[in-house]
């Protein structure tokens, strides 16, 4: 089952940080715990950011994945577009189709919303997210498109 992360309930937010802390801590991710600090601020930011929304997959009533998607918009197509931040699920719970479905529901919510596409990044490290990628239909990794960062 795959819904809606409920940002006011302590049970949903607990397990949206504990499956993104598990993804963070892996090499796909920044081979570190995310920190306390993270923490506190993770879901006040979610719920102050007006184009954010959070999936839960769920396996026999357990939360064991996630995605946490952006809406955007393109110049170059004067449209919307979704950007999956994150999409996680539990070691233990990979293989199962969870990845695949967590994504099925956030492109369902991008077509409804007129979006021209949807956006990752993926460590390239990270091999099985990129099969589930490319098997899901994304493209562009032939032509890179780099991405840089500037901590603040």
């Amino acid at each position: 089952m795959i819904r809606d992360a409920d940002l006011d309930d302590p049970r949903d937010t607990d397990a949206l940080f504990a499956i993104l802390d598990a993804y963070a801590r892996g090499p796909g991710g920044q081979n570190a715990p995310l920190t306390e600090d993270a923490r506190k601020a993770l879901v006040p930011g979610l719920r102050a950011h007006p184009q954010t929304f959070a999936l839960l997959a769920f396996v026999d009533g357990a939360p064991v994945g996630a995605a946490v998607c952006f809406f955007g918009f393109s110049t170059f197509a004067g449209r919307p577009f979704l950007n999956v931040h994150d999409l996680s699920v539990l070691p233990e719970h990979r293989g199962r189709g969870l990845g695949r479905a967590l994504l099925d529901e956030a492109e369902r919510r991008a077509r409804a919303r007129g979006c021209c596409k949807m956006t990752l990044e993926v460590h390239e490290s990270n091999t099985g997210a990129q099969r589930l990628y490319r098997e899901f239909g994304f493209a562009g990794w032939e032509s890179r498109t780099l991405f840089a960062t500037k901590r603040l």
